[in-house]
């Protein structure tokens, strides 16, 4: 008889990948559903009864995802402020084919989504980093996942032959991330801050300190 170990883990992988895809897909329509609710009525006038139904979930599935409405709070802002960051290194890396243009594009796409950022969006930021302290895990995983991103795109570049040599992509990547995390903060804690010349101005720093000189 042939052994059926290996189609036995086969099939328990992709049984676990669609659940894992499920819950994410579960996950993604109750914070939807939650910011459309925020943004026509406010966080105070909005009830976890009334998510579940926007989502069209059960209470207890609202619960298996959120231990309570401060907890999604939290997880819109992480998403809000670092689940687009991968997705959009990568289109970015293959839509243009220097390290200059890269980082051109991404100021761009930052300063369009700023764009259409409101006063509940400046609350799910504020309240992303009390969410983060009690999850150091998360933290970590976030944190380590965007300086990847961007040392990818870093690293592109070393390789293209367009990145300054005089530091390490790891080191340009924590620049690049730590900036763009104090702009976001500065946005969101002061309705006055300049956020849109401040990025352009940052635009000029990493295309300076990471890009050699066109030719």
């Amino acid at each position: 008889m042939q052994p059926s170990t290996g189609k036995i883990i086969d099939n328990s992988t992709a049984s676990l990948g669609r659940r894992e895809k499920r819950k994410l897909e579960i996950r993604s329509r109750i914070e939807e559903a939650a910011y459309r609710l925020f943004q026509q009525q406010g966080v105070e006038n909005t009830s976890i009864e009334q998510i579940c139904v926007e989502a069209d979930v059960a209470r207890r599935t609202f619960y298996g995802h959120f231990a309570n409405k401060q907890a999604l709070l939290g997880g819109l802002g992480i998403s809000r402020l670092y689940n687009q960051s991968e997705p959009m290194l990568r289109l970015l890396m293959a839509e243009h084919h220097s390290t200059r243009t890269r980082l051109g594009a991404m100021v761009d796409y930052i300063a369009s989504n700023f764009a259409g950022f409101g006063e509940i969006d400046r609350q799910l930021i504020l309240v992303a980093p009390s969410i983060f302290a009690e999850d150091a895990e998360r933290q970590r995983e976030i944190g380590n996942s965007a300086l990847a991103s961007f040392t990818h795109l870093i690293s592109a570049g070393v390789e293209l032959g367009d990145v300054r040599d005089e530091f390490s992509p790891e080191i340009l990547a924590a620049m690049v991330v730590g900036t763009l995390n104090m702009l976001t903060t500065s946005w969101a804690m002061n309705s006055d801050y300049p956020f849109f010349s401040s990025l352009e101005e940052a635009r000029g720093m990493f295309q300076e300190l990471i890009c050699k000189d066109p030719d």
